[in-house]
């Protein structure tokens, strides 16, 4: 294919790397490729928590709106940025080499005395509702803005700690002492992973972009968001989910938390990957059954 392919990007620095190591691919394989920055709503409002934003989406519509009308042929996304349901004429054509997929604590000093009050600051209730269960003598408080942005908060800032996800850290080549991985802690449903989209009538971009798919790392993600659509949780409920491939088996986990941490219904199972299509489904369906349903009405009517 000779046509130049245009990589639709948000203008973070993490939207970025992901945008030039999907250029890099492509260029790799002969491609010629450009990049078309475009903020989206989530980068303008650095202010107002995710939450309270009317967030399905918030990172990806700007994105898909320059897809759809054909400003850019292509698109890179953190992949637990994206909605569960792509919209009508976007089609998911990749999911690239999964990152670290677990969260971190980036702590104010070497040593932090748990078991003693403390304020973690982190933008995403599931890692809040998750902190709370864990210690719930703890204050969080809100943390929004890019990667740095958030580390230099910390620095000048009084909290004892701050949240990230480790994949953000590890691509930006961030370096930062003092980080706990959390590896207690259940992470967002595809944390870690990279989707490449592209419209639905663009078989030849699509094919294209195949030979770049990582089948494990798809199907993964595909459990961890089967479990989060069939909850009907957005990108901001406090839910977790995690599958993992060893050999020919699946390991996952997944649970749903109330936002002081206080109740949660948590989920684990492994199966083979031959049984996994509809597992994230199913998976699901066992905790709405066993109560998770109350906790996400109440979420819901919480916002």
């Amino acid at each position: 294919m000779n046509k130049l392919i245009r990589i639709g990007t948000r203008a973070s620095a993490l939207a970025l790397w992901q945008a030039r190591t999907l250029q890099d691919l492509l260029n790799s394989k002969g491609y010629a490729t450009e990049l078309v920055p475009i903020k989206s709503d989530g980068d303008l409002d650095l202010v107002q928590p995710l939450y309270e934003m009317g967030t399905i989406g918030i990172f990806t519509k700007t994105l898909d709106a320059a897809l759809l009308n054909n400003r850019i042929d292509i698109a890179i996304h953190s992949m637990k940025d994206v909605p569960t349901q792509l919209p009508e004429g976007i089609q998911q054509a990749a999911v690239l080499e999964r990152g670290p997929v677990l969260d971190v604590l980036v702590k104010k000093v070497n040593a932090v005395a748990f078991e003693n009050p403390a304020t973690i600051a982190t933008g995403s209730l599931r890692r809040k509702a998750q902190w709370l269960a864990q210690y719930p003598n703890h204050n969080i408080v809100p943390l929004r803005g890019n990667i740095q942005t958030r580390l230099t908060k910390l620095k000048d800032g009084t909290w004892d700690g701050a949240i990230f996800a480790e994949a953000a850290l590890v691509r930006l080549d961030t370096k930062t002492e003092r980080v706990e991985i959390l590896d207690w802690m259940i992470p967002a449903p595809a944390q870690g992973a990279l989707m490449v989209v592209c419209r639905t009538v663009d078989t030849t971009i699509f094919d294209s972009l195949q030979q770049f798919n990582r089948p494990d790392a798809a199907l993964c993600t595909q459990i961890e968001r089967d479990f989060l659509r069939t909850l009907e949780g957005g990108c901001t409920a406090p839910i977790g989910a995690l599958a993992t491939i060893e050999g020919d088996q699946v390991h996952f986990s997944g649970g749903v938390f109330s936002l002081d941490g206080k109740r949660k219904y948590i989920v684990s199972e492994t199966f083979g990957k031959s049984t996994a299509q509809d597992k994230g489904i199913d998976l699901a369906h066992t905790l709405l059954k066993k109560g998770a349903a109350t906790l996400l009405q109440e979420f819901k009517s919480s916002l």
